[in-house]
């Protein structure tokens, strides 16, 4: 009696082992043929075919069980999955459209410019000459300062905005333009040396006979002089000659009248014969000679021109 006892508990443990085995089966089995279970995760063949030959016996010996699984849990398990597939659906959705909202970049700080950059408010055309005054208009809003690039402590000419300002220059090959923050600097260019021209203006020494006295009387060589700065030349000029002007031209320039100025008289004609006739040419002319000299004060350039009277008589 003792031995059928055991005989039955050993048997309910059998079962209860059989049950939970199978259980866990149910539960962690997938029904899905086209997913191979891991091995891990799957009844090991041999205890499956203990298992079955157990329950053999145990039908053999008259005991009877059967083992039901609640349909309801196919259902949930397939709700859930629903669920699930519903959810990850979603999830696939959100996650497209935030795959289509562009990063948001941080925000940079906008600098303000704080220097405006200012046109040169004076001409790169203007010239400005060596060892003269010179002129600058400001065109611009701002005062324009001119320095010397040797000393910039001190400005030639402060310049308010829409004025004229006058400064000097000596040998500096260059000026600084200086006008709100920014600068540039300005070529100057070398003040040249006065140009003298002398044109004969008549046709009285075209003769075989020129006399003196028609050439005290009219003009017979005009002096013109060219220069940018006119104004700081000193003109001399020697000889017997008597000279009228400047006058300016069209263009500026210095223009002066030229007449012989030799004898008044026939006495005092013969008195320069006396000292000079040894001057007569090979055609018996006579030649008095005169010259313009031109300094400019500034720049210390001087030119001398000069030309000469020819005449045989002091009159008819």
């Amino acid at each position: 009696m003792l031995k059928k006892n055991r005989d039955s508990k050993f048997i309910i443990y059998q079962v209860l082992y059989i049950f939970v085995i199978t259980v866990l089966a149910l539960k962690g089995a997938d029904l899905n043929l086209s997913r191979v279970v891991a091995e891990e995760e799957s009844v090991d063949k041999a205890v499956r075919d203990s298992l079955v030959a157990l329950l053999d016996s145990l039908y053999d010996q008259g005991y009877k069980f059967s083992i039901e699984v609640d349909p309801n849990i196919e259902v949930e398990n397939i709700e859930l999955k629903q669920k699930l597939a519903s959810l990850n659906q979603q999830v696939a959705v959100l996650s497209e459209k935030v795959k289509e909202i562009p990063p948001e970049e941080p925000k940079r700080e906008e600098k303000v410019e704080e220097q405006t950059l200012l046109q040169l408010p004076i001409s790169l055309k203007q010239t400005f000459i060596q060892h003269t005054w010179n002129t600058a208009t400001n065109s611009g809003t701002v005062p324009t300062y001119i320095y010397d690039p040797d000393d910039l402590s001190k400005p030639l000419a402060v310049i308010p905005p829409g004025e004229e300002g006058t400064f000097d220059l000596t040998d500096q090959e260059e000026v600084v333009v200086k006008f709100g923050s920014q600068e540039e600097r300005i070529k100057v260019v070398p003040n040249r040396p006065p140009s003298v021209k002398i044109d004969r203006v008549t046709t009285k020494m075209s003769g075989s006979e020129i006399y003196v006295r028609d050439l005290q009387r009219i003009t017979v060589f005009t002096v013109t002089i060219v220069d940018e700065r006119p104004d700081q030349l000193k003109v001399t000029y020697s000889g017997p000659i008597s000279v009228t002007g400047p006058v300016k031209d069209s263009k500026g320039n210095l223009v002066y009248n030229v007449s012989l100025n030799l004898a008044p008289n026939e006495t005092r004609f013969d008195e320069w014969l006396d000292r000079y006739g040894d001057l007569r040419d090979h055609e018996g002319r006579y030649k008095a000679s005169f010259f313009f000299t031109v300094v400019d004060e500034r720049s210390k350039d001087r030119v001398q021109v000069g030309d000469s009277f020819i005449f045989t008589d002091f009159s008819k």
